[in-house]
């Protein structure tokens, strides 16, 4: 860990999207930091240091820029996977300053309902200083927070923030005799900000509620019975017991008993799924019925669920263009509407337009509406919400960056096995030639797959146990070479064997025949000579055709198949399917030639998409705008270079996922038309003279708390 040039910590006690803006910009320009990102939505700061050596040093200015700038905020290291208890308990607790923040609300706003009640009804009578006793306690109640830490940042030189524009904006009203206006801004400003830390709460409970699908122990089975462990500590290859009931806390194969299972909170399905011995079983999965013994195959760092709460967690430190642009946009927007304020309140009175009361209250005005605070929240909410509502339906965004690029999809590229089928091979013929029988031939073919893990030597060695009931005898094999892309070279017995596909033997001159088989076609040759040839089939996925459909109905111009299987077989499927084109018998650096020369070809901006499963996509994945991968039956290097991952292995889910980030995309847009336009109109009228400080209140607060609702609906996308 020491030596690690990346780190992530947690930032207790964030609650304030500016703050989280300020802490990144002081940590990133510390000597020794490469980069620094503050992801507000789960509290998470993340740096990256020049030099390993680096480290004590950063940590402990970083601590001085936290004590300087919000000392209630906590670092403290990042741990992925914290006890379960612990963190819902801290949830539930509620702090006693936020105790202590909500009386002196409610207190505040009793005296200020006291006071507009003897403001506006004649019959009742206050003297002055009482009038203004009534409203200034209700402030210093509400606001005295506000002032504190206003007057902090000034000291520290961060002037401009929400802070500063409430203090001086409420000052002044006090200044110039407007009692309930100054007094109510601060308390809409403080009761905006009760309900903005709610709805973050919400979506950060939306994400933390993932934390769920960890189970904090595992049932090891040893030689003196069932012992209780952390599933940290357990390996590869031992047993453990999970009871009906239980989270399966590790990946692994079920080697006793049967039971359903509920994956709804990985796959976002909701019909049980039964398994048996020999079953593939994930982490995260429920046990609903039966007993159930796993041979573990995955430690628990790289298990199902671990990987999906890191790419969850991390997917708020990748941004969108949009969430970018509107924090730079803050940053100069504010200094500059300060700046005109100040101008509107001393210009017009020292040019003679008017009286000083008049001109400052317009100032006023126009600094309690400049907060950008509506667009500084909603926008990184909108996408947040967008990726946690799109995981609840089995589909895993590593960014909102990831998550902006599908909203402007035109071209889609899949990979043909375990993509559009289901990459489950069986032998469908077997054609011999040369004298050999078939069960020679599949002798022979067995024993030339013996040591390969391709799914297409399973399906020869399944076919040859079962039809024949015999083994493999290792024994018999000599010399064994792999030839990439091609098959692969062995000895079987005294007889020199090539298995693969025709490449293979062309390249040893080998005269083939011409087959016409829908299917993988695997060719053999024996000493030399031509030996047969065995039909492997794979069988389309049920929605494929649904999958090309709905991305045709959204829009999607262009739908291609890269495979490295024969052209007869990806012309039929591609016929069956819909696919506007296929490019077959590809080696996977032909595929990554292929999908560039796609993107060159597309028209527009459009983006591209690559869908794929196997570890011969990865560079594919990784090549193109954005990668789907499998997260079933995808290979660990495919998830991994992927920007999103299919948890049900469904390719009509593709295009529920940019469906999703569209609505994403309209919400945020919609935010940011609404709050600009009305805060725009606004500060003309405060201009002006036409507009009060209640209407620049709503500007302010109330623009927020209806863009932060409006984001919260994404969160709720099915």
């Amino acid at each position: 860990m020491e030596a690690a040039l990346k780190r992530e910590y947690i930032l207790d006690k964030l609650c304030c999207p500016k703050c989280a803006a300020k802490i990144e910009k002081h940590v990133a320009a510390l000597d020794g930091v490469r980069s620094a990102l503050v992801d507000f939505s789960v509290q998470k700061l993340t740096i990256e240091a020049k030099d390993s050596g680096l480290w004590g040093d950063i940590i402990t200015r970083t601590g001085g820029i936290l004590k300087r700038l919000e000392p209630a905020i906590e670092l403290r290291d990042m741990v992925l996977f914290p006890n379960r208890e612990t963190a819902k308990g801290k949830a539930d607790s509620i702090p006693v300053s936020t105790c202590l923040r909500r009386v002196s609300l409610v207190v505040g706003m009793a005296l200020f309902a006291a006071g507009m009640v003897f403001e506006y009804v004649p019959a009742i009578t206050l003297l002055p200083f009482m009038r203004l006793a009534l409203f200034l306690v209700s402030y210093i109640l509400v606001g005295g927070e506000v002032l504190v830490k206003a007057a902090k940042n000034i000291t520290r030189g961060e002037i401009f923030d929400e802070n500063f524009l409430m203090g001086i904006a409420t000052i002044g009203a006090f200044a110039i005799g407007e009692y309930p206006e100054g007094a109510a801004v601060m308390i809409f400003y403080r009761a905006g900000e009760a309900f903005q830390d709610y709805a973050v709460g919400r979506s950060r409970k939306s994400i933390s509620a993932l934390m769920d699908l960890r189970s904090d122990y595992a049932n090891l089975k040893t030689a003196t019975g069932l012992e209780r462990v952390s599933p940290e500590t357990v390996g590869i290859g031992d047993l453990i017991v999970v009871k009906p009931g239980e989270k399966i806390p590790l990946d692994g194969v079920v080697v006793e008993g049967f039971s359903a299972l509920d994956t709804s909170a990985l796959t976002g399905e909701s019909l049980p799924r039964d398994v048996e011995k020999g079953s593939a079983v994930l982490s995260g999965s429920i046990n609903k019925s039966g007993l159930l013994t796993i041979e573990v195959n995955k430690v628990f760092g790289e298990s199902t669920v671990s990987k999906i709460l890191n790419l969850v967690q991390n997917a708020g430190s990748k941004k969108s263009v949009t969430e970018n642009f509107i924090t730079k946009f803050s940053r100069y927007y504010t200094p500059v509407v300060v700046g005109l304020a100040a101008l509107i309140a001393v210009l017009p009175p020292l040019l003679g337009a008017g009286p000083w009361a008049e001109w400052i209250n317009r100032g006023l005005i126009f600094l309690v509406i400049s907060c950008p605070c509506a667009l500084v929240i909603s926008i990184p909410l909108s996408f947040f919400g967008g990726i946690g509502g799109a995981s609840r339906n089995g589909i895993l965004i590593k960014g909102s960056n990831y998550l902006e690029a599908l909203t402007n999809v035109d071209t889609v590229v899949f990979d043909k096995t375990g993509t559009l089928t289901k990459g489950v091979f069986s032998v469908s013929r077997i054609v011999p030639a040369g004298g050999l029988t078939a069960e020679k031939l599949l002798y022979y073919a067995a024993h030339a797959e013996a040591h390969s893990s391709h799914p297409i030597a399973f399906s020869i060695r399944n076919a040859y146990g079962d039809a024949y009931g015999k083994d493999i005898d290792a024994g018999t094999i000599g010399a064994y070479e792999e030839i990439a892309g091609k098959g692969v070279s062995v000895r079987v017995r005294e007889d020199a064997v090539l298995a693969g596909n025709a490449k293979l033997l062309e390249a040893e001159k080998i005269a083939i025949p011409a087959a016409a088989e829908l299917g993988t076609i695997v060719y053999l040759a024996v000493n030399g000579g031509y030996a047969g040839y065995i039909v492997i089939s794979d069988e389309l996925k049920a929605d494929s055709k649904a999958a090309v459909e709905g991305l045709r109905n959204i829009g999607v111009k262009q739908v291609v198949m890269l495979t490295g299987d024969s052209r007869a077989v990806g012309e039929s499927i591609a016929k069956q399917i819909g696919l506007d084109t296929v490019y077959a018998e590809l080696l996977p650096h032909q595929k990554v030639e292929y999908l560039e020369a796609l993107e060159k070809s597309k028209s527009g901006s459009g983006k591209l998409v690559f869908v794929g499963d196997g570890i011969n996509d990865a560079p594919v994945l990784a090549r193109s705008d954005v990668g789907i991968a499998m997260g079933g039956v995808g290979s660990d290097a495919a998830i991994e270079a992927a920007d999103v991952v299919l948890m049900t292995d469904e390719p009509s889910k593709i295009a529920n996922a940019i469906r999703i980030a569209r609505k994403t995309r309209n919400i945020v847009w919609q935010n940011i038309v609404f709050a600009l336009s009305v805060k725009g109109v606004i500060l003309v009228l405060g201009a002006l003279g036409m507009a009060t400080m209640w209407e620049a209140v709503f500007g302010d607060v109330g623009v927020a708390l209806i863009a932060v609702l409006n984001a919260m609906r994404v969160m709720r996308l099915r």
